[in-house]
């Protein structure tokens, strides 16, 4: 699968740009600050119906603008192109359309268009909290279980009206234990879903994980993946009961699977707090091009795969082996992000691949070779 064009309009610091893809490498050469970035996180728009990197989709209108639109034509294993479409104007919800069609839920197009972003943000998947490592995993599932995307959805909305319920009680002082447990018996089987499905998914995705992360490496360290969940061992309703007091006197959900984490260890030890700087970004990378592999295996598509900063993250020898990868078809589609034209050039000149390159500076694209 490949994305042919992409046409965007007013989107972050661009004004209006149209560009057409090779259906193996492309490059976005240019300064930090020049827009490279943006180019992935619109393709990544197109997949996933929001950016990788600000949820707040009017905040991604270019400033002083009305609206922002992203275009991209798509070709899955050789057939008909179809037409992705994502416009978004101040005050108006989002539109999001294939082959001018609206869709009735946005959430439907997920897993259509598949792809995955590597990018230096993903270090906040060893350092920041649990919630980073939840939609992580969560959006993996996605992609290629739309019934478990579903059981999220409904499980989330459900979890804000419990917790609109127990700022409620607290405001007036007068618990409502019946209701609550209605809310609860809901959430039950949605919960129950989502956790078994994430346990299900970690066990066929780690083995994928530590491949990636000796490739990355070069080493033979041993890493783990440990799934943490309050209802592995427990139901759901005896839970929440048991947290009753303390959700009470906190006014939230302090139990359930929306607190479930995922540990990530080296040698046996949390690489949070044991790991060195490249010893974590190998990890972040092994996470990535992990799930790049087991979302193929799953659906029968490579999804496009972004590189922002590819040179900061690898050895060129690393690198050079992913373009060899991509050479022999083992990825699909790749876009990659350098400050450094040069760079890119000798890279390709070891690997005779089709390829493009686009210098991006002040929001313009200029296709180069």
């Amino acid at each position: 699968m490949h994305i042919n064009t992409l046409k965007i309009i007013n989107f972050k610091n661009y004004g209006e740009q149209e560009m057409a893809f090779s259906d193996k490498i492309n490059c976005f050469v240019g300064n930090n600050g020049a827009g490279k970035t943006n180019l992935l996180d619109a393709i990544y728009y197109l997949s996933f119906t929001k950016s990788y990197f600000n949820s707040v989709d009017q905040q991604n209108i270019r400033h002083g603008e009305a609206f922002f639109a992203i275009h991209g034509s798509f070709q899955r294993n050789g057939g008909l192109a179809n037409q992705v479409s994502c416009i978004q104007k101040l005050g108006i919800k989002k539109q999001f359309r294939i082959n001018q069609k609206d869709y009735d839920k946005i959430s439907d197009h997920i897993g259509q268009f598949p792809c995955v972003m590597v990018s230096p943000y993903d270090r906040d998947l060893i350092n920041e909290g649990s919630d980073i490592r939840r939609k992580f995993i969560d959006s993996v599932i996605s992609q290629f279980d739309k019934p478990y995307l579903d059981n999220l959805i409904r499980y989330n909305r459900l979890l804000e009206q419990r917790n609109g319920l127990l700022k409620q009680f607290a405001e007036r002082r007068q618990v409502d234990r019946d209701l609550l447990l209605l809310i609860d018996e809901q959430m039950m089987a949605p919960a129950t879903n989502i956790s078994s499905k994430r346990k299900v998914f970690l066990e066929g995705f780690a083995p994928i994980f530590r491949h990636y992360f000796e490739f990355i490496s070069g080493g033979s360290e041993r890493v783990s993946i440990e799934y943490e969940s309050q209802l592995i061992d427990n139901s759901y309703l005896d839970v929440t009961n048991e947290a009753f007091a303390k959700d009470q006197a906190l006014r939230y959900s302090t139990s359930g699977t929306h607190k479930d984490d995922f540990t990530f260890n080296l040698e046996g030890y949390p690489v949070k707090k044991f790991g060195s700087q490249g010893q974590q970004k190998s990890f972040a990378v092994a996470l990535k091009l992990a799930q790049f592999d087991f979302t193929r295996d799953l659906i029968g598509l490579k999804p496009i795969l972004l590189f922002d900063d590819i040179f900061d993250k690898l050895d060129p020898s690393r690198v050079q082996q992913i373009i060899q990868l991509v050479d022999n078809d083992s990825f699909g589609q790749v876009f990659i992000t350098d400050t450094e034209p040069e760079r890119i050039r000798r890279t390709f000149e070891k690997v005779a691949i089709n390829h493009r390159v686009f210098e991006i500076s002040g929001g313009n694209v200029e296709f180069k070779y």
